[in-house]
């Protein structure tokens, strides 16, 4: 997610989503020049950010915790960019920055583009390596595995993969950059068209769903992470503020069964913060919400209630098992849980 044009400029022109202008890449064998070490990289998220989410649930599920450590960003930034005013005097600890725009700058100066989340930093030059969040989970599953916890899952298999790329790149076209198309939208016809595209995609999901626990395969892969960020934010957000709302998922017994299964597995839910995901959303967007009017609902507690989508079977991490528990530091607080 990238703030470069200023906040109040959303819904005034058409919705482009710009490419990732760093695309180097963190691999086994150091091709780009950044190969993988522990300790030597930080992951800098918005807990409110879809694209960033991914990264944060793929961190978790493969146990990358002690190897790659992670910066939370306050959920509001201005128009400098995603700022750290969570921690002491507003720097993070690690890089000893007050906005992610100084990493940035620090690998180069006048790029084109926002500031966007997921970004990996270098920590010992602390400027940021890559901002490319398609790229970068792939890599952590099949990159990063020297580093990865006893027990991790295979979040993207090889006999699988071209599936999983064509079920994940039509799921972005039509939803996870569906919803952003529909809410940014500046017209009735651009508004109209991307918001039926959302809801034709949610459509053949549900007939997908239907009969099978997860997107592709037996278990957990990147397919189920990718649409897990966008599910888990639609009535929150996408409903209202992005005016996709023909229908709430919780009135979709199949796919809202199927978000909530994995909002109860480990690493799913438990990286989920609803406060920040809200605040964000209505009080960054004042192009589309000038008053920064945050809705006191939808009521949460629903996450919580039994889904039943183990009878379909599949086993959630395949021959792999559950993260541990979240370290205290990662926590989402009390207010951003059912």
């Amino acid at each position: 997610m990238s703030e470069g044009e200023g906040n109040a400029e959303y819904g005034k022109k058409a919705f482009k989503r710009s490419k990732s202008h760093f695309a180097d890449r963190v691999t086994a064998d150091g091709r780009d020049g950044w190969p993988v070490e522990a300790g030597r990289y930080r992951l800098v998220v918005s807990r409110a950010c879809p694209w960033a989410s991914r990264a944060v649930i793929s961190r978790r599920l493969l146990g990358l915790k002690d190897a790659l450590s992670l910066a939370i960003t306050d959920p509001i930034q201005d128009d400098r960019s995603w700022r750290f005013t969570l921690d002491p005097d507003g720097r993070d600890p690690v890089l000893g920055i007050r906005f992610l725009s100084e990493a940035y700058d620090a690998r180069e100066t006048g790029y084109p583009g926002g500031v966007s989340v997921p970004a990996l930093v270098d920590v010992p030059s602390g400027q940021l390596v890559t901002n490319d969040y398609q790229r970068l989970t792939i890599d952590f599953a099949t990159e990063w595995t020297a580093l990865h916890r006893d027990g991790a899952p295979d979040l993207y298999p090889a006999a699988l993969r071209d599936e999983l790329d064509e079920v994940m790149a039509d799921v972005y076209e039509d939803l996870n950059n569906g919803v952003y198309r529909a809410g940014f939208a500046s017209h009735q016809e651009e508004y109209e068209e991307a918001c039926r595209g959302v809801f034709r995609r949610l459509d053949l999901l549900t007939e997908r769903l239907g009969a099978r626990r997860y997107l592709v395969g037996e278990a957990i892969t990147e397919a189920d992470i990718r649409l897990f960020t966008t599910l888990v934010r639609f009535d929150a957000v996408y409903h209202g503020h992005f005016k996709c709302n023909l229908w709430k998922l919780t009135e979709n017994q199949v796919l809202w069964g199927y978000v909530r299964d994995l909002y109860q597995t480990p690493g799913f839910g438990d990286t989920v913060d609803f406060d920040h995901i809200k605040r964000h959303y209505y009080q960054v967007h004042t192009g589309i919400n000038p008053t920064g009017i945050v809705p006191l609902g939808p009521d949460p507690s629903g996450w919580l209630t039994p889904h039943h989508r183990e009878e379909l079977g599949g086993r959630p991490f395949g021959d792999g098992t559950a993260p541990g528990p979240v370290p205290e530091g990662e926590r989402v607080p009390a207010r951003g849980r059912p």
